[in-house]
């Protein structure tokens, strides 16, 4: 089982920037495809961002143009690059496996987007 820890998160205004990792404690790292999701209070986990093994990444509609995720496998570590930031990406961010995940999820870093 992997385990997954994110971190990153904080208070940004609107229009802001924000980084977020999260480092997975597996020796095979590089042959997982990986996601980012996010939870806002009284909202379904949705998914964000995906990058397979390969490199292919895909973005919800939502996020387009605004996010980009990468990742070392050398580091076991996904990032996600978070520009042009609203009051709407508010929520709480994960990182998992794809496309099963891993079924205990890290703690989750927070990001907050408020003036």
């Amino acid at each position: 089982q992997v385990q997954l820890v994110e971190s990153g998160g904080g208070l940004v205004q609107p229009g802001g920037s924000l980084r977020v990792s999260c480092v997975a404690s597996t020796s095979i790292f590089k042959f997982y495809d990986m996601g980012w999701y996010r939870q806002a209070p009284g909202n379904q986990r949705e998914l964000v961002a995906i990058i397979s093994s390969g490199g292919i990444i895909n973005y919800a509609d939502s996020v387009k143009g605004r996010f980009t995720i990468s990742r070392d496998n050398a580091k076991n570590t996904v990032y996600l690059q978070m520009n042009s930031l609203k009051p709407e990406d508010t929520a709480v961010y994960y990182c998992n496996t794809r496309p099963f995940p891993q079924p205990n999820w890290g703690p989750g870093t927070q990001v907050t987007v408020s003036s």
